[in-house]
């Protein structure tokens, strides 16, 4: 009797990022993000068109958010509750990054009376993770957790500009350049010259191309070892700084306050 174990089926052709990926997680997440500031109360047909999920099981993943607390109902419609808000709130605990921001970005606020704000790069987004505001400059409220196009802010040309050249050739593949004003740059090829003369000028100055009426500028915040973990900006209207002077006066605020953060962003 051959009482050796059966062999352990060999699992080469699967990489180990499928076989450990649940499917039922990223779908329920995705469920989460199909509600947005366009979107804010959803039927179960929306989220399943909006998710390219089936209605019926598009209805389990929201009864279960609702079951959980994260989803609320009046039997048609559905939306976000507040405890959606605890997930940010672990990363923002769990990482000292905007901690070690914030203040910054408040000092730098209140030297040139305009609003600063922080973010990293998420998925061809800018994520603000911190942010110190004085006056709305932009139409759309902005706050922790907003998302805005990478490639037309200048938070996100300073992100954009660090990294890899695989990276950067991903994401131009796989973005739409679109004309978000009459000064968006949508050519890729000239996207990437911008891109190599922000690496090599170290800052991002965006004239108009997210809005109109909004300038900004940007520079990288780096860890002891030169690594760029974010970007920060600020924004203004573009009647009352010139571009002049967001280079003479803004920037080298801007730089001291990132270059005075290095020696503590030991991430």
């Amino acid at each position: 009797m051959n009482l050796q174990a059966p062999p352990i089926p060999e699992e080469a052709d699967t990489a180990p990022e499928e076989r450990f990926f649940v499917e039922a997680l990223a779908r329920g997440l995705a469920v989460m993000r199909s509600f947005d500031q366009q979107h804010e109360r959803l039927t179960i047909s929306e989220v399943a068109r909006r998710t390219e999920l089936n209605r019926a099981t598009a209805r389990r993943f929201l009864l279960t958010l609702q079951a959980l607390g994260y989803v609320a109902s009046d039997g048609k419609f559905f939306w976000l509750t507040p405890k959606v808000l605890s997930l940010g709130h672990a990363y923002l605990s769990s990482t000292p990054l905007p901690r070690l921001l914030q203040p910054v970005l408040e000092q730098v606020s209140e030297e040139l009376h305009e609003s600063c704000s922080a973010s990293i790069l998420e998925d061809g987004e800018i994520v603000y993770i911190a942010r110190a505001a004085t006056r709305r400059v932009i139409s759309i409220g902005l706050g922790v957790g907003s998302r805005l196009p990478a490639y037309c802010t200048s938070m996100g040309r300073v992100l954009l500009a660090a990294l890899e050249a695989d990276q950067l050739r991903a994401y131009l593949d796989s973005t739409p350049l679109l004309p978000l004003t009459p000064y968006t740059l949508t050519d890729p090829e000239r996207l990437r010259a911008e891109l190599e003369r922000v690496r090599a000028q170290g800052y991002a100055l965006v004239d108009q191309e997210l809005e109109l009426g909004l300038r900004s500028i940007a520079v990288p915040v780096r860890n002891a070892r030169g690594r760029v973990l974010a970007a920060m900006n600020v924004g203004v209207q573009a009647g009352r700084v010139s571009r002049e002077e967001m280079l003479e006066r803004f920037l080298p605020v801007l730089q001291h306050a990132a270059q005075g953060r290095t020696p503590l962003l030991g991430i």
